[in-house]
């Protein structure tokens, strides 16, 4: 007892301090209870180890002086500091060190009560030592296993109160299960580029009333910067078109081209669809008395139809109350977060209420418990973020087979069955068909797509069961682990809701994920190969200066044949049913490739062979006749060969889609000009908004002579439509031709924004003016004397307000695609150089610009006269380039052959030249002369064969694109051609 006391005399007179700190090391935290999150816990028990370490020595040594020294010496000043301070924080719950002090002075007074007191105190002290050891050690091994383990340990009963609280549904989070942007965001700005902030006040603000910035989410989806972004929005609420906007506007968009522009045109259109689903949910629930302010800030943080549904779908209409709003209803939802929260207070047997239907027992409370949580695991945002990932992971495939209502109707009947195996015959590829998501191709997608539509296919998304039984791991011991310790049986109803809602929410979430995204890919695929073979089929070259005969092979009506003037106009129509010696006087034949083609061109062979159109040196082609005959019939050929037979438009049709294919084939619905592939299985509304914006892409780019252009074609021009088509006619008939281009200023509905987007695309020939005013004796002498406006264009000028300023001059700058705004500084810029408008086109003017340019810079001219680089270089290609001048002279022209070729001729290994008549998403059909086009799988078109400037197209090859290529097989049988793509002519 004497050692006992002599021990606490120690501790009050050498080492108070020491004394002090200790103690309060011993003493329970305050916090202890309290949730922490991960970094605290980790500093907390860094420090609680040190202490933990020198106190388990202290009861082995027998003399404490020896342990108390070294001690004392190894306290820095600035532990001293926070324990001060940390006791301050203290005073209030835990002893204060005074107390010892009152020990002390009781010693003296009674050496028994000291001892008594020192022993409780050295008891409790060597209790609370323990304790913290266990708790720090099971701590510890959490945190290791949790490492180790990926965050996945084992599943067991929960004590632990330091994992993060979780939070009653939290609606306000967006859910992110959306495929990543295909093209990686740009992070470098352009030079030129001038970002435009989008008003408050502007419709997409006004659209798009959602909790997410539209510019930063459409940057994020098309892959696109952001300030190009908000330009292009901003440029698109100023109604401008997207040709005006890829020539005039480079800058601002950064170089964009024109199917770059549309796809950012169809991802805004998309977010406004989603904003405007939005809001329609939004009401409807409203008018049915079920929505929240929670519930409304989760439909507005969704960005993609397919989170609205997932969101919507416990409440649409018609469909029965889901069981976790059941549950809600009977008062379980404070019990289902009482079970993660406060796990070791809750009891289930006291929300049992036997007179209550799904409350009468104990199961029925359990069930209802776990309904609610299996409904917000499935709205977490951080839960579908985390098997989305797993997925990632692993190989997720999907897989097709025959379905049961085929394999019953191909089952012999008392009815006709019969096209149903010629039906499951053409899916026999797909019968069995599996395929990782990651690799299937764009077509096979369409074509399980077609066979599910058609009922022949049953398609289902595998997805690995390892992704299960991880995802419930991690959702028991890591985001839904309780917040204290947790008997088994309510463990049990958070492993089974886990369960529960991976298998009725989650995964049928996951499968309509992946099928929606690759469906949405497949489509987008196939409608810019539509875009880019019809752009090439629409700017072919055409053929200029030629008498053509335009041939439409039949056998039981004959061959229809038009002669066609080099303008185009039909100078004969026959119908022969033997082509004999017919009298054509011209050297170019075109022949339909539709029935009796092959007789059709063999004729003409053997006439060739025979001299028979001695002198004439005639040579003959084949093109598409695909969508003549829907022409021929159609409102836009009645009105233009009203007194024709159906029969023989089409031959017309044939013979001008070589003479100006442009001018021709948008005509015809671009459906039926016969290219691309799966034309019914994607978005028609989609695939009809891309092929009329790439019709008015060509049209614009190539120029129109405005006035000798049809109706129809004059309908396609960027900034018009059929209404102001129709009133520029109406203008032409009553004044005559247009003689600059101010005088669309005068045309009726024809107001400015429709004049910039238009004007630049519009031509005023100087030669057809004189051809036009030939014919009119009064035009003619207003033509002679400067090219005065008549009287009747005066009368009109009148009445049209804010026309007082406009010329009835020609202006040369017409003929070419510099924009009408730019001409004040083309003028300044041959001032500049010395030149003038008399030398457009011409080699001295073109050499003067190169030398001006190559002196001073295009940078340096452009600052000079207060323009963009981008306007300056397109002032100098309109100055430059000759008077008439057609971009598509550059493209591939028909070929023209003399000589007849067939598949017998044909013979493994051998190298023939040939044209791309249309491409697939799975190759390329050449027409290589021998009456059936081979293909080219795709496998075979490698970056290797292709030119450096198309070896960032998907599939690389169009129609009309000269190849040479190998045969490889050939199959009478089949009348198939197997061909290898050597390399592409230039």
């Amino acid at each position: 007892m004497l050692d006992e006391i002599k021990l606490v005399s120690c501790y009050r007179t050498g080492q108070q301090k020491g004394d002090s700190e200790e103690l309060e090391e011993w003493l329970p935290n305050s916090n202890e209870g309290k949730t922490k999150g991960r970094r605290q816990r980790g500093t907390d028990e860094t420090g609680e180890k040190k202490k933990v370490t020198k106190r388990v020595a202290k009861p082995k040594e027998p003399k404490p002086k020896a342990v108390r020294k070294p001690r004392a010496a190894r306290v820095p000043k600035v532990k001293k500091e926070k324990t001060n301070a940390k006791q301050q924080t203290e005073d209030a719950v835990l002893p204060k060190p005074e107390l010892q002090q009152h020990v002390a002075v009781k010693e003296e007074a009674s050496h028994n009560a000291c001892a008594l007191i020192f022993t409780v105190v050295y008891s409790f002290s060597y209790l609370f030592t323990i304790l913290h050891l266990y708790s720090f050690w099971q701590r510890l091994s959490i945190n290791l296993s949790s490492n180790n383990a990926g965050d996945m340990p084992d599943e067991c009963p929960s004590s632990s109160q330091h994992f993060p609280k979780v939070k009653k549904e939290e609606p306000d989070d967006s859910f992110t299960f959306d495929e990543p942007a295909q093209k990686k965001q740009k992070t470098t700005n352009s030079a030129q580029g001038r970002p435009i902030k989008l008003k408050l006040s502007n419709s997409c603000v006004e659209d798009l009333q959602m909790n997410w910035d539209p510019i930063q989410v459409l940057a994020e989806k098309s892959g696109v910067e952001q300030w190009v972004c908000a330009n292009i929005v901003q440029l698109f609420l100023e109604e401008n078109t997207i040709p005006f906007m890829v020539r005039y506007r480079k800058e601002l968009i950064n170089h964009m081209d024109a199917d770059a522009v549309r796809d950012v045109q169809l991802t805004l259109e998309e977010l406004r669809s989603v904003a405007k689903k939005s809001r329609s949910v939004s009401q409807t629930l409203k008018k049915e008395g079920v929505l929240t302010s929670e519930l409304e800030m989760a439909l507005k943080n969704c960005t993609t139809a397919n989170e609205i549904d997932h969101v919507y779908a416990p409440y649409k209409k018609g469909s029965k109350l889901s069981k976790a709003r059941r549950a809600k209803e009977l008062g379980l939802e404070p019990v289902a977060l009482a079970l993660l929260q406060e796990p070791q207070k809750l009891d289930l047997q006291s929300s049992i209420q036997p007179s209550t239907k799904g409350l009468s027992t104990l199961d029925e409370v359990a069930t209802g418990v776990q309904e609610i949580l299996a409904d917000m695991i499935a709205k977490d945002k951080e839960t579908l973020t985390y098997v989305q990932s797993l997925c990632d992971r692993s190989s997720v495939t999907i897989h097709s087979s025959v379905s049961k209502t085929a394999l019953k109707e191909q089952q012999p009947q008392q009815g006709n069955q019969k096209s149903k195996p010629k039906d499951i015959a053409k899916f026999s590829l797909y019968i069995d068909f599996t395929c990782d998501v990651q690799r299937i191709q764009h077509h096979q997608t369409l074509a399980i797509n077609r066979g599910e539509n058609l009922k022949i296919l049953t398609v289902k998304v595998n997805i690995p069961d390892r992704v299960k039984n991880d995802f419930c791991r991690w959702c028991v011991n890591v985001r839904w682990r309780p917040q204290g310790f947790a008997w088994p049986e309510l463990m049990t109803i958070l492993k089974n809701a886990v369960e529960d809602s991976y298998r009725r929410f989650i995964l049928p979430f996951l499968s309509r994920g992946y099928r929606t995204k690759l469906t949405a890919s497949a489509e987008k695929e196939s409608i810019a190969m539509f875009v880019r073979n019809l752009r090439q089929r629409l700017l072919m070259c055409p053929v200029r200066g030629r008498v053509i005969m335009g041939v439409d092979p039949g056998f039981h009506h004959g061959c229809k044949i038009a002669i066609l003037s080099p303008t185009s106009k039909r100078t004969r129509i026959n119908v022969e049913s033997t082509l004999n010696k017919s009298q054509n006087h011209c050297q170019t034949i075109v022949i339909g490739n539709g029935k009796a083609c092959r007789e059709t061109e063999a004729f003409f062979t053997d006439l060739i062979k025979q001299r028979f159109f001695k002198p004439l040196d005639v040579s003959y082609c084949i093109t598409d006749e695909a969508g003549a005959s829907i022409y021929s019939v159609s409102p836009e050929a009645v009105k233009e060969m009203p007194d024709m037979d159906p029969n023989l438009r089409s031959a017309v049709s044939i013979g001008r889609r070589v003479q100006d294919p442009l001018a021709e084939l948008i005509k015809i619905d671009p459906k039926h000009i016969g290219i691309g592939t799966y034309q019914h299985d994607v978005s028609q509304s989609l695939l009809r908004a891309a092929l009329d914006g790439v019709v008015q892409e060509c049209v614009s780019f190539v120029g129109v002579d405005i006035n000798i252009c049809s109706e129809t074609l004059m309908r396609h021009i960027a900034g018009l439509n059929a209404g102001r088509a129709r009133s520029i006619m109406e203008w032409k008939e009553k004044n005559g031709p247009f003689l600059n281009r101010e005088q669309l200023k005068l045309v009726k509905g024809l107001g400015p924004k429709s004049f910039q987007q238009c004007a630049g695309f519009i031509r005023i020939n100087p030669e057809t003016v004189r051809r036009y005013t030939s014919k009119s004796p009064t035009v003619n002498s207003l033509w002679n004397e400067d090219l005065k406006v008549p009287l009747k264009q005066t009368a009109e000028k009148k009445k049209v307000k804010g026309s007082g300023s406009t010329s009835n001059q020609f202006n040369p700058l017409d003929q070419t695609c510099i924009h009408p705004e730019s001409y004040s500084i083309a003028l300044r810029f041959l001032s500049q150089i010395g030149g003038s408008l008399d030398q457009m086109g011409s080699a001295a003017l073109r050499q003067s610009i190169e030398s001006s340019v190559k002196s001073r810079g295009l940078d340096v001219l452009a600052k000079s006269l207060d323009t963009t680089p981008e306007t300056l270089q397109l002032i100098v290609d309109g100055l430059t380039q000759p008077p008439g001048f057609d971009i598509r002279q550059d493209f591939e022209q028909a070929d023209f052959k003399r000589e007849i070729v067939s598949m017998n001729d044909l013979h493994d290994g051998m190298v023939v030249t040939g044209r791309v008549t249309n491409t697939a998403l799975f190759g390329a059909f050449v027409d290589i002369g021998v009456g059936r086009s081979g293909l080219i799988p795709k496998r075979f078109i490698t970056p290797d064969k292709l030119p450096v400037d198309q070896r960032q197209r998907s599939l690389a090859l169009g129609p009309g694109e000269r190849v040479e290529v190998r045969v490889i097989n050939v199959d009478l049988q089949r009348n198939r051609i197997s061909l290898d793509l050597i390399r592409v002519l230039r």
